[in-house]
């Protein structure tokens, strides 16, 4: 097992008021409810505001959890904001939430790893606590997926929302949350899911470079389906448990029928799953712990309850990560 020092303390989320609804899809683009529920499962997703950006949903999503939790965050000593949709190149969004917090001491960096990104923020975080270098530390995933979605693509703007969830990782090594982990990629494969910034090229082809999302989902989910049965295996393993010894699988909210094939294939029950695509969409790195958050306040998570997640996406890339529930 995964030597640790590290624990999750606290929760907090937001996300924006506006709700997207599959019927005012059907008014935008060809489309229709039932096809979309058939598809992903998914019934509405949020969109911020015109002014509002992702350091803005991170910054409410830490407000959230010192309310909910009366947790002191005065000194927090890094900060780690996992998003694909930065406010600008730079400053990062953690500069931007360390400053809108005044958090005197905190170091503040972005991690990309588009879906995957949340779970390697908490790997990330874990390393750094169990290693000495940090006693609390700020994960959050926070993403503004609308800003960067073309409205004219039927497959795929059907799918994204945005919002925000922040966890708060501190020195623990009585009882740690951390107990094993997983990560993987297939970079030579990133051409199937993209949003361009500076390159318009990858591997020679000429990609489609307004700077939206674009997704070959097809093979996105022939590549997530094929692999993330095993990577979940792998994580028990490491943890010295078997699959169906864990309490919850969490994984990245990206369409409700690719899950669901995901579970098929692992043997893991569909109903010990949890996710936060039916009302929020696929939020990239956020996904995750807005589903972790929702069962929290649905009162579904018992203390030492263990957790599966699995973040897999844009990269291509995978991260697997089991813990054990301490709040």
């Amino acid at each position: 097992m995964l030597t640790s020092k590290a624990r999750i303390t606290a929760i907090g989320s937001y996300v924006p008021e506006k709700k997207i609804t599959n019927e005012d899809l059907e008014r935008m683009v060809e489309t229709n409810n039932d096809w979309i529920i058939q598809r992903t499962g998914i019934k509405e997703r949020r969109m911020a505001k015109e002014n509002e950006c992702t350091s803005d949903l991170a910054y409410m999503a830490v407000l959230d959890l010192m309310k909910r939790y009366s947790k002191p965050i005065e000194d927090v000593e890094m900060i780690i904001v996992c998003t694909m949709t930065a406010d600008f190149k730079t400053p990062s969004v953690a500069a931007i939430v360390q400053g809108k917090l005044g958090l005197k001491k905190a170091g503040s960096i972005d991690l990309n790893a588009a879906c995957a990104g949340f779970t390697y923020g908490l790997h990330v975080a874990n390393g750094l606590i169990t290693a000495g270098l940090n006693k609390k530390i700020l994960v959050i995933g926070a993403e503004a997926l609308t800003k960067i979605t073309d409205y004219e693509d039927r497959t795929s703007c059907i799918l994204f929302g945005d919002g925000a969830s922040a966890v708060l990782v501190e020195y623990d090594d009585k009882n740690p949350s951390f107990l094993s982990f997983f990560l993987d990629s297939k970079g030579e494969a990133g051409k199937n899911l993209y949003a361009t910034s500076i390159s318009e090229q990858m591997d020679g082809i000429d990609l489609k470079a307004d700077g939206n999302i674009v997704q070959n989902g097809r093979e996105v989910y022939k590549w997530a389906v094929s692999t993330v049965p095993k990577g979940m295996k792998t994580v028990a393993n490491n943890g010295g448990i078997s699959l169906l010894d864990v309490d919850w699988f969490v994984p990245h909210s990206a369409n409700l029928r690719m899950i669901e094939s995901i579970c098929e294939k692992s043997g893991y029950p569909i109903e010990k799953t949890l996710v936060s695509l039916i009302h929020y969409g696929n939020t990239s790195s956020a996904t995750i712990p807005l589903a972790i958050d929702l069962a929290v306040k649905d009162g579904k998570l018992k203390t030492k309850d263990k957790l599966l997640l699995f973040g897999f996406g844009g990269g291509l890339t995978q991260a697997g990560l089991l813990i054990e529930w301490n709040i």
